[in-house]
């Protein structure tokens, strides 16, 4: 039969268990703070003005106000308006779809809600990282800031039915025009 040796338990000397927590929360601390320091930070949305409604997904076109900074303030864009002739049909602002837009912009806007204002930051890795476009005021690497209007957003389908739309009240309105003129007939020119 085997024998078990047995070892006596010596009691804990008193604080030895407070600083084996502290030993734990110690390298718990140090782990999250290298983890934060080390990993790339994310896409952050500051809300300015609280919109309202749904939040448009990756597939949609938003149309929006904004201006694009670098952390230091320079401005490198900003968003031009459509001339579009004839109002109602489409929303002010300029016309974006989301699926062709940079990463931080596509995880921005999905957290955005029409009508708000926001303030964006997108880390280089999720704006144009170290390859921005050739000849692009955004320097390599750069941290990107955007003060936005969300004014409105909408499926591609129904931008471009409305686009078709003005391009066919446009038509209308040019041969309207020219009948008015071919209708007139020719111009007598004066005798000299």
């Amino acid at each position: 039969m085997a024998e078990v040796t047995r070892v006596p338990l010596q009691p804990i000397k008193q604080g030895s268990l407070a600083r084996l927590w502290l030993g734990i929360a110690a390298i718990v601390l140090a782990g999250a703070a290298l983890a934060w320091f080390t990993l790339p930070q994310g896409v952050s949305v500051t809300t300015i003005t609280e919109g309202i409604g749904e939040s448009p997904t990756i597939e949609d076109v938003v149309f929006v106000k904004y201006t694009g900074k670098l952390e230091d303030g320079t401005v490198f864009g900003q968003s031009r308006e459509l001339p579009v002739p004839i109002p109602g049909i489409l929303p002010a602002g300029e016309p974006m779809l989301l699926k062709e837009m940079i990463p931080g912009f596509q995880e921005g806007f999905t957290r955005m809600q029409k009508g708000g204002k926001y303030t964006l930051f997108i880390p280089s890795e999720k704006g144009y990282g170290a390859n921005p476009q050739p000849g692009s005021p955004i320097p390599p690497n750069a941290d990107l800031i955007f003060d936005i209007e969300l004014v409105d957003f909408m499926s591609q389908e129904d931008v471009q039915a409305r686009f078709t739309q003005i391009q066919q009240m446009m038509q209308m309105q040019q041969q309207a025009q020219e009948g008015e003129a071919g209708a007139a007939g020719p111009q007598a020119a004066p005798i000299q």
